[in-house]
C-alpha cells in the first residue's frame, strides 16, 4: 500500500502532533469551524441530551428581539424537494428571557454562544445591545453578537436592512460602539448587493459576515389550492440552496472584505469542506440538525479524519485554497 501524500504536497504541509481545527474570524476565536445556525439549535442545551454540544465551534442562538414575539400563523413548515420552507416569523421570548433563562443553561454546559439579535429599527438594535451590556462577565459568556440584518425594516416598507448598505453601516457601527465584544453581520442572499453590504459592515466595525440566510420561496397545496405556508412566502433551506450559497460565499470571500461564515445546505463534512475551500473561514449547519441530531459532531470528526488522511495538520491550510 502506498502512503497517502498531502493534498498540497510541498506547498504548505508541515509536521506536527495532532490536527489543528481552530480558526479565527477577526477577533473571534473558535476551537473548530463548525457553528450551529440561528433558529435550528436553540442555545444547544436541548441537543446536549444527545451529545456534548460544547464540542461545536459555537452555537448561534435564535434571533432575539427587545420584547417577545409570537411569530407567523401556521402552517410554518413545508417540506420540499431537497429542502424545507419555513415561515416562523422570528418567534422568540425576548432578550431578557435569553439573559435570565437560556444563557445560564448554556454557560453551565460550556457551550460557546453567538447571540443573534434583531430590531425593527436602529433604536431597537441599540436598546437590545444595552441590555446585553449588562451581562456580568460578558466576554466570558458571549463569543460574539450576530446582527440579523436579513430581517425586514418594518418602518421602511419591510425591506431587509442588508438591502441598504448605509443602514448596515449605521446599525453595525452603533452596536459596536455600545458593546465590547465582536459583532457579526448576517446578510440576506435575496438582494444583489452582498459585497457592498459586507463593505459597509466592515466600515461599521464588524469582525465577520455570515451568509447565506434562506432564499425566498413558496409552495402550493394542489388539493386545497392554498399556499403551503400560512404566511404564503417563506425561506428555503437545505441541500437545494447549497450551490447558491457556495457561489455567494466564493464571490464574497475572494473580495477579502471580512472573514465569511458560510452556510446553506451543509449536510456532511464534505459539504463543509467545499465551503472552506471556497473561502469560508467557518461554516454554519442548520436544516441538517432536524435530520441528524449529532450532525455537528459528525462533521467535526469527518473534517479531522480527512485532514489526517491527507497529511494536512491545520484546517486553515485548506481555507480559500480553491484552484481556479
Amino acid at each position: 500500500m502506498t502512503e497517502q501524500k498531502s493534498l498540497f504536497s510541498d506547498e504548505i504541509t508541515r509536521s506536527g502532533n495532532g490536527i489543528n481545527l481552530s480558526v479565527k474570524l477577526g477577533k473571534i476565536k473558535l476551537d473548530n469551524p463548525v457553528i450551529a445556525c440561528s433558529g435550528t439549535f436553540g442555545c444547544g442545551v436541548e441537543y446536549n441530551n444527545f451529545y456534548n454540544t460544547a464540542v461545536l465551534g459555537a452555537v448561534t442562538t435564535k434571533s432575539y428581539s427587545l420584547e417577545p414575539m409570537e411569530g407567523n400563523p401556521p402552517p410554518r413548515i413545508y417540506e420540499t424537494a431537497a429542502g424545507v420552507l419555513n415561515s416562523i416569523g422570528l418567534q422568540n421570548d425576548g432578550i431578557d428571557a435569553f439573559i435570565k433563562k437560556h444563557l445560564p443553561g448554556a454557560e453551565k454546559l460550556g457551550i460557546k454562544i453567538i447571540l443573534s439579535i434583531f430590531g425593527q429599527d436602529l433604536r431597537e438594535f441599540d436598546k437590545i445591545a444595552y441590555r446585553i451590556l449588562k451581562i456580568e462577565d460578558i466576554r466570558e459568556k458571549i463569543t460574539a453578537v450576530e446582527l440579523n440584518l436579513s430581517c425586514p425594516n418594518i418602518k421602511k416598507g419591510g425591506m431587509a436592512f442588508s438591502a441598504v448598505p448605509g443602514e448596515v453601516r449605521e446599525i453595525v457601527g452603533s452596536v459596536v460602539n455600545i458593546l465590547n465584544i465582536p459583532v457579526i453581520a448576517k446578510l440576506s442572499p435575496n438582494q444583489d448587493n452582498i459585497i457592498e453590504a459586507a463593505a459597509a459592515a466592515r466600515e461599521g466595525g464588524a469582525q465577520a459576515v455570515s451568509i447565506i440566510n434562506t432564499v425566498v420561496g413558496m409552495a402550493v397545496d394542489i388539493k386545497t389550492f392554498r399556499p403551503g405556508l400560512g404566511n404564503i412566502l417563506g425561506g428555503l433551506s437545505g441541500p437545494a440552496i447549497k450551490p447558491i450559497a457556495l457561489a455567494k460565499v466564493y464571490s464574497l470571500a475572494r473580495e477579502k472584505i471580512l472573514p465569511v461564515i458560510g452556510m446553506g445546505g451543509i449536510f456532511n463534512w464534505e459539504d463543509a469542506l467545499e465551503f472552506l475551500v471556497a473561502g469560508a473561514g467557518a461554516v454554519g449547519i442548520g436544516t441538517v440538525n432536524f435530520i441528524q441530531y449529532d450532525a455537528g459532531k459528525r462533521i467535526i470528526e469527518g473534517l479531522r479524519n480527512y485532514l489526517e488522511s491527507r497529511k494536512i495538520y491545520d484546517i486553515n491550510e485548506v481555507i480559500g485554497r480553491i484552484r481556479t
